[in-house]
């Protein structure tokens, strides 16, 4: 495999999440591969998206979505016992509250994640292409 198409992406401010959410729109994300480890205030994500920001559209990519200073977690209209489910993540967007951020993970079947953060610092970085 070439590993110059790999690539990642940071973001920390609006502008480079939104690239992210650009990248990450209609990506598969299994229950089981969405993490959150509280004592490193770390939010993982683990999804198989089609890599939309080159010509070959059709290229499907194992990426991990990584948010840091993650404070809080809180999930909506999803089954978190159920983890073999499959979703799709539609995009990212968030709300300033304050001093914080709510970063919001929109997927379809109107489930969401949202993740309470001082700062944004969010990384997209491609693992492997799947054949």
């Amino acid at each position: 495999m070439n590993k110059k198409y790999l690539k990642k992406i940071i973001a920390t401010d609006n502008e480079g999440l939104q690239m992210i959410s650009a990248c990450c729109a209609g990506a598969k994300v299994k229950i089981s591969n969405i993490k959150y480890l509280q004592s490193n205030k770390i939010f993982l994500i683990s999804i198989e998206r089609n890599q939309v920001e080159t010509s070959q559209e059709n290229k499907k990519i194992n990426s991990i979505c990584k948010f840091d200073f993650i404070d809080h977690v809180k999930s909506k209209n999803i089954d978190q016992g159920n983890k073999e489910l499959i979703l799709e993540l539609i995009g990212i967007d968030y709300l300033k509250n304050k001093d914080n951020y709510e970063i919001n993970l929109m997927f379809n079947s109107n489930a969401h994640i949202s993740l309470r953060t001082e700062t944004i610092e969010v990384s997209l970085e491609d693992q492997s292409e799947i054949k």
